[in-house]
C-alpha cells in the first residue's frame, strides 16, 4: 500500500512540475498588451531591407489575370517592376508619401495623387494607397486588444486599432487576427470613418525564413465595394537585409 502511494505521490509531483513550467508560459502570452503584441508584429512584417519576387493573381468577374514582379525595399522606399509580357518594364516608384509610375511604351513617368490612389494597382483589389503603407502599424494606428480567437484553425489575438490623430492613414479602423504563437496578421479588416468595412485581407500561407521570422507568403485582398473581384499576393522569393545599391531607389534609376 505504501509503494503504490510513493507512486502515486511521485505522478502527482511530476505533474504539478510540468504545469509550473507551462503555466507561466501560457500566462505569459495571455498577459501581453496590444502595444506588446504589434511590437512583435512588427518585428515580423516590417520590411528594412529586402528584395521580392511575387506574383498577382487578379479573379474579376470570372477573368483571371496574372501579373509578376520584383521589388526592392528599404524602409519607407521602394521600386518594383512587372515583368509579364503585357505590362513588362512597368514600374512604381515609392518614396515616403509620393508614389510615380513609368510607362516604358510611352517613356511617360506620371505621378499619382489625388482620386487616383484609390484605385486599384493594375486593376487589382491593392489600391495605391495600399501600396503606399509602408510604417509600421503600430506607428500609424492605436491598438486595444479585444480578445482571443480561433481563426485558420489557428488561436489569435484579436486587435481593433484606430488611426491616429496625427497620422495620415488610408482606414480609419483596423480590426486584426495575430498568430498567437507566430506573432503575424492572419486576417485584416479595413473600415471607414463611419464603420464600413471596405476591404478584408485574409492570409492563406505562412514561411518561417532561416533567421526564424514568420511572413506571410500567400494572402487574397477582397474589395468590398467591387462585386465578384479579389487578388491572390504571392510572394514566390524573398530576401531580408538585402544590400541594395546606391541610387537604386530613385527617379533616375526609375526612367
Amino acid at each position: 500500500m505504501f509503494k503504490n502511494l510513493n507512486v502515486y505521490l511521485l505522478i502527482a509531483l511530476f505533474l504539478s512540475f510540468a504545469l509550473l513550467l507551462c503555466f507561466p508560459l501560457h500566462i505569459a502570452a495571455e498577459e501581453l498588451s496590444a502595444e506588446e503584441i504589434m511590437q512583435r508584429v512588427d518585428e515580423n512584417e516590417y520590411i528594412e531591407s529586402g528584395r521580392m519576387e511575387a506574383q498577382m493573381i487578379i479573379e474579376d468577374r470570372g477573368r483571371e489575370i496574372v501579373k509578376e514582379m520584383f521589388s526592392f525595399i528599404e524602409g519607407h522606399n521602394s521600386l518594383s517592376e512587372f515583368t509579364n509580357p503585357r505590362d513588362r518594364g512597368t514600374r512604381y516608384l515609392k518614396l515616403d508619401d509620393d508614389l510615380w509610375m513609368y510607362f516604358p511604351d510611352a517613356e511617360d513617368l506620371v505621378r499619382i495623387s489625388g482620386h487616383m490612389m484609390r484605385e486599384g494597382m493594375m486593376g487589382s483589389d491593392f489600391s495605391y494607397e495600399d501600396a503606399l503603407e509602408s510604417q509600421r502599424l503600430s506607428e500609424l494606428y492605436d491598438f486595444e486588444l479585444e480578445g482571443i480567437e480561433e481563426i485558420n484553425s489557428r488561436e489569435a489575438f484579436v486587435l481593433s486599432g484606430l488611426a491616429l490623430e496625427d497620422e495620415d492613414v488610408s482606414y480609419y479602423e483596423r480590426k486584426i487576427w495575430v498568430d498567437k504563437e507566430r506573432f503575424v496578421i492572419l486576417r485584416d479588416e479595413y473600415y471607414s470613418t463611419g464603420g464600413r468595412m471596405i476591404k478584408e485581407l485574409d492570409v492563406k500561407e505562412l514561411k518561417e525564413f532561416e533567421s526564424g521570422r514568420w511572413f506571410p507568403v500567400r494572402a487574397v485582398m477582397n474589395d468590398k465595394l467591387k462585386a465578384e473581384s479579389q487578388t491572390t499576393l504571392k510572394v514566390l522569393e524573398l530576401e531580408f537585409d538585402y544590400d541594395i545599391p546606391e541610387g537604386k531607389i530613385s527617379l533616375e534609376e526609375l526612367q
